[in-house]
């Protein structure tokens, strides 16, 4: 059982709600005025609560290193990583992707420039979909596959859903392309609880579970 934050201030109240947010739609980085509602805080990603999709958490070894959200017979797989400061991350991913041995088709999407084709996968080929937006020091890297890859419509669930996500990359140095660590919702919740009163210990909220 685990619950959102009820606010996300890592600022006094005050002084964030002051400030309002210099574009339309995100990813938002999380030291630039964004909406402020509810989110699911996993540490270096807060996303937004969606109780039609099947969000779980990617692990390799100890480390969560990205998120699988399931929708309409579809998959987002999501990551943020460190990128350097002049930017430009995805343009070098694209790159990469392109001599990867995979047949992709570079064009403009909702959130920008997307590479689409089929690549090789267990069970044969399966169209996916890369997008990649670029952020102060991060790229937020999305894969999408399943029903989503062909049909806008269903697509347009997962646009929304990062056009809506928070990236919290922190300060400590990373190396280029590592994955920004997230961490299960209910580690927040108990530092949150062993502050003080505040929160319902037993209101339900949303279910994280994790893939290896």
């Amino acid at each position: 059982m685990f619950r959102r934050r009820r606010r996300e201030q890592t600022e006094p109240a005050a002084e964030v709600e002051s400030q309002a947010p210099t574009r339309e739609s995100g990813p938002w980085d999380a030291d630039e005025p964004h909406p402020d509602h509810d989110r699911i805080d996993l540490g270096g990603l807060r996303v937004p609560h969606n109780p039609d999709f099947d969000v779980r958490l990617a692990s390799m070894g100890d480390q969560h290193v990205g998120l699988v959200v399931l929708y309409e017979e579809s998959t987002l797989q999501l990551q943020a990583l460190a990128a350097p400061k002049t930017g430009g991350l995805w343009d070098e991913i694209r790159v990469k992707l392109h001599t990867g041995g995979a047949t992709l088709q570079e064009s403009e999407g909702p959130l920008g420039t997307e590479l689409t084709g089929k690549v090789n996968a267990e069970g044969g080929e399966r169209t996916v979909r890369y997008v990649g937006l670029d952020g102060p020091r991060w790229l937020l890297l999305g894969v999408i596959s399943g029903r989503a890859a062909l049909d806008e419509q269903v697509a347009e669930a997962f646009f929304d859903f990062l056009r809506d996500v928070v990236v919290v990359r922190g300060d400590e140095p990373m190396a280029r392309e590592e994955a920004i660590t997230l961490r299960r919702p209910n580690e927040q919740a108990d530092e949150e609880a062993a502050e003080g009163p505040g929160l319902n210990p037993f209101k339900r909220g949303p279910e994280i579970s994790e893939i290896r």
